[in-house]
C-alpha cells in the first residue's frame, strides 16, 4: 500500500486557552500521508509523550521553548518507526526517537532523531524513566538537592514521571522520603509501590498538619514541581540549609494570566516572607532547565538505567491508547489524574 491511500490524522492548537484547556482547545484533521524525497524518511508514530511543560507552549509568551503555532499540530517528544526512507542513515523499521508532530505520520531529513535500540523491551520508556523526565529527576535531586543519608526529602507530585523516580533515587542514597500525591490511592500506591517512607494527600485540608507530622525532623530536600498549596505547607519546615530544585510549577499553569516567566499576583504579597525564610535558613533553591544539562545524560543513563536493571527503580508509566485521545489526556494531565509517566500509544504500536 503507498502512503496516499493512508490517512494522515494531526492534532492542532485551535486557541489559545484562557486558564484550563478544554476540548476546543485542539482540532483533528485528516490529510493524505506524504512520500519521502531524496534524503528523507517517512515515519510512523509508535507513542507521543504527554509533558506539563506543554501548557506553557500553549501561551503566546517567551520562554525556554517556542510557543506551539495556532492552526498547526503541536509537538514534543515522540518515538516513531522508519516505515519508509530515501536517507542512508535510516533504515525501514528502525525506531527513533525525537521532537515529533502530534500526527500518524510524519517526514523527516533525520535531524534531532535518535535511533532506540531494537532489543529495549520497553521503547516507551525512553519517554519517561530513561527520558526527559527521569533526567530531570536525576540531575535535580543529585545535583541540586544533593541528599545524605538520613536526610528527609518530600517530592511533589510524588506519583508522577518526575516525583516518582525522584524518590525512588533518594531512597537508593539512603534519605527519607515523603511523597506528596493527590488522593488516597496515589499515596497507597507511592509507599506500596514505589517504596516511600510516607505519603501526604495534598487535597487534605490538614495538609500542612499532616506534612508537619510525616517530617518530625524537618525538611532537608523538598524537590519542587508544583507550587501553591503544597509549597507553603513546606516552607515553613525547611530546616537549615535545605535545597530545593525546581523544576516545574503545575498548580500555575493553568491561572488566568499566566504565563512562564511568572506567576499572576493573587492574594496577599508572600514574597517578603519567602525570602526572609531564604535567607534566615541559608536555603538554596534553584531552577534549572534539563536541555542545559545534555553533558551529563549518559551518566543518567547508566545510573537510572541501571537501577531500573537491578530491580531499584520501579517504572510507573500511565498509557492512553490512540492519538484521537491525546487531548483529553493532556487535560487530565494537567488535573492530575495520570498515575506516572503518561503516554500515549500510538494504534500502530
Amino acid at each position: 500500500m503507498t502512503s496516499t491511500n493512508r490517512t494522515n490524522r494531526s492534532i492542532l492548537l485551535a486557541s489559545r486557552p484562557q486558564g484550563a484547556p478544554t476540548a476546543d482547545t485542539f482540532r483533528i484533521e485528516q490529510s493524505p500521508v506524504p512520500s519521502p524525497g531524496d534524503g528523507e524518511l517517512l515515519l510512523e508514530l509508535r507513542y507521543l509523550s504527554l509533558d506539563p511543560y506543554m501548557r506553557g507552549r500553549m501561551n503566546d509568551a517567551p520562554s525556554y521553548t517556542p510557543p506551539f503555532e495556532l492552526g498547526a499540530p503541536l509537538t514534543g517528544g515522540a518515538i516513531a518507526q522508519v516505515v519508509e526512507s530515501r536517507n542512508a542513515g535510516f533504515a525501514v523499521g528502525d525506531l527513533v526517537l525525537g521532537p515529533l508532530a502530534w500526527q500518524d505520520y510524519a517526514l523527516s531529513d533525520g535531524t534531532g532523531l535518535t535511533k532506540l535500540d531494537p532489543a529495549m523491551e520497553h521503547p516507551s520508556h525512553a519517554l519517561g524513566a530513561l527520558g526527559m523526565p527521569g533526567f530531570t529527576a536525576w540531575h535535580g535531586l543529585l545535583k541540586i538537592g544533593a541528599p545524605g543519608a538520613g536526610d528527609t526529602v518530600v517530592v511533589a507530585a510524588a506519583s508522577g514521571a518526575v516525583g516518582s523516580i525522584v524518590g525512588q533515587i533518594a531512597k537508593i542514597k539512603g534519605a527519607r522520603v515523603v511523597g506528596v500525591a493527590g488522593g488516597p490511592d496515589k499515596c497507597r500506591r507511592v509507599v506500596e509501590e514505589l517504596r516511600f517512607d510516607a505519603c501526604v494527600d495534598h487535597r487534605d485540608p490538614g495538609l500542612a498538619e499532616a506534612l508537619a507530622a510525616a517530617c518530625p525532623e524537618g525538611i532537608d530536600v523538598y524537590f519542587e514541581n508544583v507550587g501553591g498549596a503544597v509549597f507553603e505547607a513546606v516552607l515553613p519546615l525547611l530546616n537549615i540549609g535545605a535545597r530545593v530544585p525546581v523544576c516545574g510549577l503545575i498548580a500555575h499553569y493553568n491561572d488566568a494570566g499566566y504565563v512562564d516567566t511568572e506567576v499572576a499576583q493573587q492574594g496577599p504579597d508572600r514574597l517578603p516572607g519567602l525570602m526572609t525564610t531564604i535567607l534566615k535558613k541559608r536555603i538554596h533553591m534553584e531552577g534549572f532547565i534539563i536541555s542545559d544539562h545534555q553533558a551529563e545524560h549518559d551518566d543518567f543513563l547508566r545510573d537510572v538505567g541501571g537501577w531500573i536493571t537491578e530491580g531499584r527503580i520501579e517504572v510507573l508509566e500511565d498509557v492512553v491508547d490512540g492519538l484521537e485521545n491525546a487531548p483529553e489526556a493532556f487535560i487530565g494531565l494537567l488535573e492530575g489524574r495520570n498515575n506516572g509517566k503518561l503516554v500515549v500509544r500510538a494504534r500502530h504500536a
